[in-house]
């Protein structure tokens, strides 16, 4: 079952014992603490390892300036760009040496096409990503909702056990990178 933000926090509130939300607009502690910590979890979590959900590749559209220093072109970044995962000449997306600065990319290929992640619509979320969410911001809203120090230390445990979790599923969901240009199997042909 897909969830929107305002059910991932009111998930998260009813784990740590609070009262859960049904806007981000309430007049509430509860409402004012998930608002203000809601979006940087997020982007955090999305931004913390390479979920392919949340993965995707674009061809970048080559700016008129030239950047200062160590490369002759600069790239605009996509607008939902969260963290690069490889940069490569169109058709191959990897293998170019490249910098991030700002909102660009900098490099000396003539085109470019990189793969990076966004953050998608919270409907878009798998299950497991979706529990992951939860049982951050459970950690997130522990402290200030509850001021024990020793249940949110419990639940970012539990938080961190959910991610590798996370991580095992997301892992599973293609086929395993092989092996390219690597010289010992190069010297056995």
């Amino acid at each position: 079952m897909p969830f929107s933000s305002i059910d991932l926090c009111s998930r998260a509130l009813i784990k740590i014992g609070a009262k859960s939300i049904s806007s981000f607009g309430e007049k509430c502690a509860e409402a004012s603490i998930a608002e203000q910590l809601y979006t940087p979890v997020i982007e955090g979590l999305l931004s913390s390892y390479p979920w392919r959900f949340a993965t995707a590749q674009k061809q970048l559209a080559r700016l008129s300036q030239t950047p200062k220093g160590d490369y002759k072109y600069a790239y605009a970044l996509p607008n939902d760009f969260l963290r690069a995962i490889s940069a490569g000449p169109i058709g191959i997306g990897k293998g170019l040496d490249y910098r991030i600065q700002g909102n660009q990319l900098h490099t000396d290929s003539e085109t470019v096409l990189l793969t990076y992640l966004f953050k998608p619509n919270e409907l878009d979320f798998p299950p497991f990503f979706s529990h992951l969410v939860i049982s951050y911001l459970a950690a997130e809203f522990c402290l200030p909702l509850t001021e024990s120090t020793n249940r949110t230390e419990h639940l970012r445990r539990m938080a961190e056990k959910d991610f590798t979790s996370a991580k095992n599923i997301d892992s599973q969901q293609s086929v395993p990178p092989s092996f390219q240009d690597f010289s010992l199997i190069e010297v056995r042909l």
